[in-house]
């Protein structure tokens, strides 16, 4: 099974939406996934996912479903909080500077990485133990049951499968995916606007499986379709 998972284009936050160049990345990512198709389109249940899955959805007639855990909205309740570096403005526990919060202690505190500063700030522990029960749940509808750092294959498929959602919830879900430790994971890797990580499971003949990442933040489709390379409309890339 491959599975895909994409963070929405460019976005306006208020009202919840696309930019015009985001909607040009989201018709150029619709036409990249139409390529070799796809079986399932999940979308997270903001409109942004929504609309970043609608012409993959529309090239390749496939109805999307929602995914409630890969919400924006849910992953902000759980890991944001108030800087009080930055006169108590909201910001992601895992977006501030990772210099921060990245560092011999927290790494040497493992499964307890959320009692390091600034996620014992935030309801971390209960947000990643509700994300690994619903990828789990989520993971297991598709055929692949995780057990500890792998998973048990259940119904071996070549499915590909396609989950629209955002910075936040995406971060977090693949960190758990790989069984990389959250602040390695996200002190290390970020996604881009419209990024495609395609992440497969192989169906190996032991009967387990664990996942390998063929690409990360992909957007080779900006080139194809002569769009700013660039990342985060911030740099170019």
């Amino acid at each position: 099974m491959l599975l895909y998972v994409i963070r929405h284009a460019d976005p306006i936050y208020d009202p919840d939406s696309l930019t015009e160049k985001g909607k040009r990345q989201a018709e150029a990512v619709g036409r990249r996934l139409s390529v070799h198709g796809l079986d399932k389109i999940f979308t997270s249940p903001m409109n942004r996912a929504k609309m970043t899955a609608q012409p993959a959805c529309e090239l390749l007639r496939i109805k999307p479903q929602v995914l409630e855990f890969v919400s924006e909205a849910l992953a902000a309740e759980y890991f944001g909080f108030n800087d009080p570096e930055r006169d108590n403005r909201w910001a992601w526990s895992f977006g501030i500077n990772p210099t921060r919060y990245k560092n011999e202690q927290s790494v040497r505190m493992g499964d307890k990485w959320y009692e390091a500063y600034p996620f014992c700030l935030t309801k971390a522990k209960e947000g990643y133990e509700n994300l690994i029960k619903s990828s789990d749940e989520f993971m297991e509808s598709l055929g692949y049951k995780r057990e500890g750092l792998k998973y048990k294959i259940l119904n071996p498929n070549n499915d590909r499968v396609a989950v629209f959602c955002h910075y936040g919830a995406g971060m977090t879900w693949l960190s758990h995916l790989l069984g990389i430790d959250p602040v390695t994971f996200w002190s290390t890797f970020t996604i881009n606007h419209s990024g495609v990580t395609i992440i497969n499971f192989p169906n190996n003949s032991d009967g387990y499986t664990i996942p390998q990442v063929l690409a990360f933040s992909d957007v080779s489709h900006f080139y194809g379709d002569r769009l700013p390379m660039q990342f985060t409309n911030e740099i170019d890339i």
